[in-house]
């Protein structure tokens, strides 16, 4: 396969990954080294089986791809997009998302996937942090109505591409089509550069920025092969958004580097009899979703559907609970194969093909990378003791370069010759790492990670709201909620009506999925003495009232 020319395997006896090594020439490029020569190779395989809802269906095969990235390509060179400008792409799960972000990989220019959920004050922060001066989104919902109203506080955004429609004052995507299906680049790109970026939650302040290199698409080989087990004469399915890294995880780089075909479900609200249907008609062979997804399924009566082709499932973005992994075994005979990673980052630990899975244990560490757990002076921690899950810098593949345009927040992270990824865990006697938690109050909610200081400042411009602290309490079905420990202001009155109009204000000031589902009035909130709230002194409230 093409992959081996740029990478080397070392696996032991029992089939077990023992080591990896990446051959990266300087100017790597996944869209002409991967999509072009795969679809010279074999123009016709499948690459994507895209569907929606209405029951429409796509097949694109290399070829497909190959080209149609070469005509937005040239699209964009000719709105004036060159290498370097970043770009912001918000088109769900639209087929448009794959032409667009390969164009801008063959361009040099810098992707910024982001969620549709994004309103006004989310945009704006998004559009002057990054400097982003093009957008490409979907027609969907209102947010090129958002856009527009960010836009006026900000003058950069040079270039608006509304896919699927026409609209006044945006260029629409289907232009593109027009354009030749060749495409040769003013200039190479450095396999250094900033290849693609992702806003990543934060809980002392507002998001930052992981960027990445050129050489990340290789960072995802082990997620796919190794993790994912797919199948290059099957079927993967992810189920991520295109806005949240997940996607590129399990739709994208690493399944194309082991030319294997990915399902697009283009869907708006998930429904667990709908998915499982989808997963049935298509014959999915492999599979990944968070623990919240596998929780609905375990409540469907799953004999009723035809899973038969599903030969290996995987799960991440929260911890597992052993007794879904029980449920779910007993109902397909398949295990679920647990692993760890960040936006940071790629798969980091995990239960790799051909290991034995403990349920509820993240596995044991990738072999692209070196793992410590540390204590708060650095030193590691024996077996059984909580420590920080840190990765030594000398991975060149897969690690992000730093936050972007945040010198002091990368500073943070790392040091000392290691990435510190925030995570918490401890290690048994047979090194399977075990979840513990986060060192900052990072909120992980159905998939979505959500940073506290956000909800907080939409919150405290109401004028209702004199403090406020935002956790995330256990939550059986979406693996934690969004919770508001709020002081009112004198002449508030802590009713349930108050309640609905604070959850309100955050949905109308924010992504609705931010919002906090429960809200506490409270007199007053525990503090540092140096006036700092204790939101581990609040979750540990929770806990002990969750018992009682």
């Amino acid at each position: 396969m093409l992959y081996n020319k740029f990478v080397k395997e070392t696996v032991n006896e029992s089939g077990q990954l023992t080591s990896v090594e990446y051959i990266i020439p300087d100017d790597f490029n996944f869209g002409f080294d991967i999509v072009d020569k795969i679809a010279e190779q074999t123009p016709d395989k499948l690459a994507m089986l895209w569907c929606n809802e209405a029951g429409d269906e796509r097949r694109l095969s290399f070829k497909d791809i190959s080209e149609n990235s070469n005509r937005v390509a040239n699209y964009f060179v000719s709105l004036g997009i060159k290498s370097g400008d970043k770009v912001m792409l918000v088109l769900k799960r639209h087929f448009e998302f794959w032409f667009a972000i390969v164009a801008l990989h063959k361009i040099g220019a810098v992707a910024i996937p982001a969620t549709h959920l994004l309103m006004e004050h989310d945009l704006l922060y998004r559009f002057q942090s990054a400097g982003v001066s093009a957008i490409v989104c979907t027609a969907d919902g209102e947010l090129a109505d958002e856009v527009e109203k960010a836009e006026k506080s900000y003058d950069g955004l040079k270039t608006k591409i509304i896919a699927r429609v026409k609209k006044d004052g945006w260029r629409n995507f289907d232009e593109a089509y027009a354009f030749s299906p060749t495409f040769v680049p003013a200039k190479r790109n450095s396999k250094n550069d900033i290849m693609i970026m992702y806003f990543t939650s934060g809980t002392t302040g507002y998001p930052k920025i992981a960027a990445h290199s050129y050489t990340y698409p290789f960072g995802h080989f082990i997620t796919a092969k190794w993790w994912h087990n797919v199948d290059p004469n099957g079927l993967h399915f992810t189920i991520a958004d295109t806005g949240w890294g997940k996607a590129v995880w399990g739709k994208l780089y690493g399944q194309w580097i082991m030319e294997a075909a990915v399902l697009t479900y283009d869907f708006d609200k998930f429904k667990p009899d709908e998915m499982l249907k989808i997963m049935e008609k298509y014959k999915i062979t492999t599979f990944c979703a968070p623990p919240t997804i596998y929780r609905f399924f375990i409540k469907e009566d799953l004999s009723k559907y035809n899973l038969r082709a599903l030969k290996y499932a995987t799960i991440a973005g929260e911890a597992l609970n052993p007794e879904v992994f029980k449920q779910f075994k007993q109902a397909t005979g398949v295990s679920l194969m647990e692993a760890f990673g960040q936006t940071e980052t790629t798969v980091t630990i995990g239960n790799f093909l051909n290991t034995e899975p403990r349920p509820g244990s993240m596995g044991k560490p990738s072999p692209q990378y070196n793992v410590r757990l540390v204590d708060n002076d650095g030193n590691d921690v024996g077996t059984g003791e909580v420590g920080e899950i840190v990765i030594k810098e000398d991975c060149k593949c897969g690690l992000f370069l730093g936050y972007y345009m945040m010198p002091e927040k990368t500073a943070e992270v790392w040091h000392d010759g290691y990435y510190h990824t925030g995570d918490t865990a401890w290690r048994d006697e047979e090194g399977y790492f075990w979840y513990e938690g986060r060192v900052d109050d990072l909120i992980k909610s159905s998939g979505y990670r959500i940073g506290p200081f956000e909800i907080e400042s939409i919150l405290m411009e109401h004028p209702s709201v004199l403090e406020c602290a935002v956790t995330g309490v256990p939550d059986p079905i979406r693996g934690q909620l969004v919770k508001a420990t709020v002081v009112l202001t004198k002449n508030a009155l802590p009713t349930e009506q108050l309640k609905k109009q604070l959850q309100n204000y955050v949905k109308e000031h924010t992504a609705p999925y931010k919002y906090p589902r429960i809200i506490e009035f409270v007199k007053e909130l525990p503090k540092t003495i140096s006036g700092k709230i204790k939101r581990a002194e609040l979750r540990k409230r929770d806990k002990e009232n969750d018992k009682t």
